[in-house]
């Protein structure tokens, strides 16, 4: 049996997921969790429910560092609020486990508590395309500092139609960076994207 050890996760990390039970890595977690760890980027296809969040989420906490105010260094961005919410909900407990915050942010919420989160530093983002352009627009974060960015649903951004403000969000990123996309399939565009 191979362990999250064995793929060269940390132990505060392991035991955290311990806590929760979760012990064994699925298929994806396995293809892609040591090359993510060594700042390669990574473009994988695999269905929903597959483990896909842990599969970018374990490196992303390990390598993400302390954020400055206004200044997150890694971004996951996800087609919906419900996606967000999850993927928080799933890595929060795990990122607390070694000193590093995370928070979402989207649309059809008030701007305070995002506000307020932003200006505390967030090391890790989970954001929706629109309000993350938004905020942008507003000057309530800079994206200069982010280090790896992660595409969740990549496919659905292009049915949803956010493929515009997803290239200009990764356009706002620093040229040297990792990229993590993550998709159930790989239509032409997000392999054009991908490539870029």
């Amino acid at each position: 049996m191979v362990s999250f050890s064995d793929l060269g996760i940390g132990p505060a990390i392991v035991q955290a997921l311990e806590r929760q039970g979760i012990i064994e890595p699925f298929e994806v977690q396995k293809e892609t969790i040591p090359d993510s760890l060594l700042g390669r980027d990574v473009c994988c296809r695999a269905p929903t429910g597959s483990g896909k969040t842990l599969a970018f989420g374990l490196p992303l906490i390990a390598r993400s560092r302390r954020a400055e105010s206004k200044r997150p260094t890694s971004l996951i961005l996800t087609p919906t609020r419900e996606l967000a919410e999850q993927i928080n909900s799933v890595l929060k407990p795990i990122a607390a486990a070694v000193d590093r915050d995370i928070v979402s942010i989207y649309g059809g919420v008030s701007y305070k508590n995002q506000y307020n989160a932003l200006n505390r530093g967030v090391d890790i983002l989970v954001a929706c395309p629109g309000r993350l352009l938004d905020l942008l627009d507003r000057r309530a974060l800079k994206l200069d500092d982010v280090e790896t960015v992660v595409l969740d649903e990549a496919d659905r951004m292009l049915d949803m139609g956010f493929i515009h403000d997803v290239k200009k969000l990764l356009a706002a990123l620093p040229r040297k960076r990792q990229s993590l996309f993550f998709s159930a399939t790989m239509p032409p565009e997000i392999v054009k994207l991908a490539s870029t």
